[in-house]
């Protein structure tokens, strides 16, 4: 199989992998889940919808975190992926780098971004509402030019 066009992007599921959620990664060809996965049979249920790629959240603790990576190197269709799960932590100039995007988790909020010809996304918390957040997720089209982002709300 060649690079992915249509990935999934997950983040803070903290234990939690919602049916819905399931249900809106269907007909992914990648799942991206940019950390605080809580337990490994999220990363196993995911698994099942499609290969995936995870890195470690600040809550991932034990052996089985221990096998993920903090960052993540992912080839798309179009474009480079670079993946962390706290953007504040970004020791590397993406663009310069070749990643044309950034996927990360943690605050819990969606966002869409373009600073420096790189596109930063954040899916959101699919796992337990925290605050008034939204629970969400994202597609990202990368066969569409320009690509496409959607946010799903669950």
């Amino acid at each position: 199989m060649g690079a992915a066009s249509i990935i999934g992007l997950i983040s803070d599921t903290h234990g939690l992998l919602r049916p819905e959620a399931v249900r809106a990664l269907a007909g992914c060809e990648l799942i991206v889940h940019a950390g605080d996965v809580g337990e490994p049979e999220i990363l196993e249920h995911l698994q099942a919808v499609a290969p995936v790629v995870a890195v470690r959240g600040n809550i991932d603790k034990g052996e089985w975190a221990s096998r993920l990576q903090l960052t993540a190197a992912v080839e798309g269709k179009s474009a480079w992926i670079y993946v962390i799960h706290d953007v504040h932590e970004l020791d590397i100039d993406p663009a310069a780098a070749g990643f044309a995007i950034v996927v990360s988790g943690h605050s819990h909020k969606a966002s869409r971004q373009e600073r420096s010809g790189v596109l930063y996304l954040n899916p959101g918390s699919a796992g337990p509402r925290r605050f008034r957040l939204p629970i969400t997720l994202a597609r990202l089209d990368l066969g569409r030019s320009p690509w496409d982002v959607t946010f799903i709300e669950l």
